[in-house]
């Protein structure tokens, strides 16, 4: 299954949640530009959580570091599949959070909640020197605002079978619950 759109109608052009999609692809291609898979830009934007919780041990410069992955690193993937899975669902399911917030509001909801999906995971690991990146906790705050303020919502989906493809509706908590999974199974 593939969702394609959600039922919902937008009243207001989503000027955010594009703008957040292009700079995630922007991101991402300079990541392919670099070579190398952008490692050096992984390793200095990542969220890396000793930066934060153990600046002291890393030498000078790595508190500011640390924060700044906080938000950096919602705009780094770690691949196609990564960058398109989150990007997928954020556009599907964004604009619709975007028109009920307001374009300010959702922006702050957006980092806020990247942010703090990052912190919370860092909190398991403080030690951690691994980077951390993607756009997931943002997504997953976004998919559960949606999720609160469209309980009966429909995507429409289309559903691969054999050589035909056709399009069906089927509740979006399906697909968020999907989502989910995915994101527990990918680790």
């Amino acid at each position: 299954m593939i969702p394609l759109r959600d039922t919902i109608p937008t009243r207001t052009v989503p000027l955010v949640n594009g703008a957040l999609i292009v700079a995630c692809v922007g991101v991402f291609l300079l990541q392919l530009l670099a070579g190398n898979g952008g490692e050096e830009l992984v390793r200095t934007f990542g969220f890396v959580p000793a930066r934060l919780f153990h600046p002291g041990n890393l030498g000078t410069g790595s508190l500011p570091m640390g924060a700044l992955g906080l938000f950096s690193s919602m705009f780094l993937h770690g691949g196609f599949l990564h960058l398109a899975g989150n990007l997928l669902f954020l556009w599907i399911f964004g604009d619709n959070v975007e028109d009920a917030l307001g374009h300010g509001r959702y922006l702050l909801f957006y980092l806020g909640c990247g942010a703090a999906a990052a912190l919370l995971q860092g909190l398991f690991a403080t030690a951690s020197l691994v980077p951390m990146v993607g756009a997931s906790g943002a997504i997953a705050g976004v998919l559960g605002a949606y999720f609160v303020l469209y309980p009966h919502a429909r995507v429409v989906t289309l559903v691969p079978l054999f050589f035909l493809f056709p399009l069906v509706e089927v509740p979006a908590f399906l697909f968020l619950l999907l989502w989910f999974l995915l994101q527990f199974w990918q680790g």
